[in-house]
């Protein structure tokens, strides 16, 4: 059996740490809140963390790029630990305010990153507070 990632992007306003249902009691829980919001600029309000102007503010204007290798690198400890284990189950969550910009962002790089260096896990991405990005992300699969 393969390591299945769960990454989610979400809301501490609205609905909080994602539950772990794989009775492992949960994961890591990135708050994103640190790094300057794009939802506060009037053009970037409607869009989220998949669209490239919030992403080239993200990758220019803020700390992401520092916060994403920091979470890359601590992440892989575990992943490469629970890999050699025969762990079956992480998961990886990312939070800001609404979870539509910030946490979006994350969560897709994380994602990205983790198909790259670990093709044997399985990553499952999940945006709790943007359910139309979901669908479009299993038809891309």
């Amino acid at each position: 059996m393969s390591l299945k990632i769960e990454i989610h992007s979400f809301s501490y306003k609205k609905g909080g740490i994602p539950k772990d249902n794989s009775g492992n009691g949960g994961g890591f829980a990135f708050d994103c809140r640190g790094i300057l919001n794009p939802g506060r600029v009037e053009e970037y309000k409607t869009q989220t963390g998949c669209d490239i102007g919030v992403q080239n503010y993200l990758e220019t204007k803020t700390e992401m790029p520092k916060f994403l290798e920091l979470v890359k690198s601590i992440t892989s400890i575990n992943i490469e630990n629970y890999l050699d284990r025969g762990f079956e189950n992480l998961q990886i969550n990312f939070g800001c305010t609404g979870g539509q910009h910030r946490s979006v962002y994350a969560a897709e790089k994380t994602a990205a990153f983790i198909r790259e260096k670990y093709p044997q896990a399985t990553v499952f991405l999940q945006h709790d507070e943007q359910p139309q990005l979901n669908s479009l992300l299993i038809k891309d699969r």
